[in-house]
């Protein structure tokens, strides 16, 4: 069964979703566990909504994320046109999805995010605009901690926005403003890696199977039991990382949706299900300091990054 491709037009003005989950519940796939902490971000998961993406769980309007990974296979990334919105093919040389050649996520992005809370942080002006591609795209910014790299803040949208403000705006809202964390600090810095996703290939699927584990990340739409409707999402590399299988990963997200009365096979035939691919990349703040050494001089603090750089 293939899933027919779609534009996937804004659904709001900007819609912010978290869609990654934080711990590992072992999930039945009668459905009938109930995960903490559930709302509508999109660190792996949204409801409530559709508002900006968190990664979180609950039903703040939000969606909540993690990090996207593209799978693989022969099909054409795709990319919002700025002028029509249409999905259009991003070649790959060969006709190859997995070459890095032609992706447009880079290292450069999250530098710039780092470079965006790095002076927030410190109280120095806002970085310059840098010279990645401007091109409009949904996102989500993921900041993890530690040699575990443990989830400390993820939140994007749905909704194309241009990337150079769009990054800016969601480092910040990934990094203060996710409900399930306190805001990030300076002391936080060295221990960070941040990871940007540009979401790809939205497709409406057949039914609420009509995806793959590891390849494709998947939002929901579902009538609560008080007849309201939720959504939520998870990333590509959500449901692999956690080793659910379909079943799971839906239960799961219901949970997080804010579902709260037991699961049936009759009520997932219900759900309205969308599925996607990402690009994704992640560097670690050391990663990040290296590429701006030019801009810090003898480790010094007080003069801000990166002016030099986009000069």
């Amino acid at each position: 069964r293939m899933g027919k491709r779609r534009c996937v037009p804004p659904l709001e003005p900007k819609l912010a979703a978290g869609c990654c989950g934080v711990k590992k519940p072992k999930l039945s796939g009668s459905g009938t566990h109930s995960h903490g902490n559930q709302t509508t971000t999109v660190p792996g998961s949204s409801s409530g909504p559709l508002q900006n993406h968190q990664h979180t769980d609950g039903n703040n309007g939000r969606e909540n994320v993690s990090d996207l990974t593209l799978g693989p296979g022969n099909s054409p990334i795709t990319r919002m046109n700025p002028t029509s919105g249409a999905l259009s093919p991003l070649t790959r040389p060969n006709g190859t999805a997995n070459s890095t050649k032609n992706l447009v996520v880079t290292a450069e992005m999250c530098c710039y995010c780092f470079d965006v809370l790095y002076c927030h942080l410190y109280g120095f002006p806002q970085p310059r605009l840098p010279r990645f591609t401007n091109d409009p795209y949904p996102l989500f910014v993921t900041w993890k901690t530690g040699r575990d790299k443990r989830l400390r803040g993820c939140i994007g949208t749905f909704s194309a926005m241009n990337l150079h403000s769009g990054l800016r705006e969601y480092t910040l809202t990934s990094a203060l403003k996710d409900s399930r964390f306190p805001p990030l600090t300076r002391e936080e810095l060295p221990k960070l890696f941040c990871s940007v996703s540009l979401l790809t290939n939205f497709e409406d699927a057949s039914d609420y199977l009509d995806w793959e584990v590891g390849i494709h990340g998947i939002r929901i739409e579902f009538i609560n039991e008080k007849g309201v409707k939720r959504t939520a999402t998870y990333l590509p590399e959500v449901a692999k990382e956690q080793d659910w299988d379909q079943i799971q990963t839906i239960d799961s997200l219901l949970r997080k949706g804010g579902f709260k009365a037991p699961i049936t096979n009759d009520f997932r035939k219900t759900i309205k299900l969308t599925r996607y691919r990402s690009e994704k990349v992640t560097i670690s703040y050391a990663e990040y300091m290296a590429s701006r050494q030019h801009c810090f001089q003898n480790g010094a603090l007080h003069a801000p990054p990166l002016y030099n750089h986009y000069s």
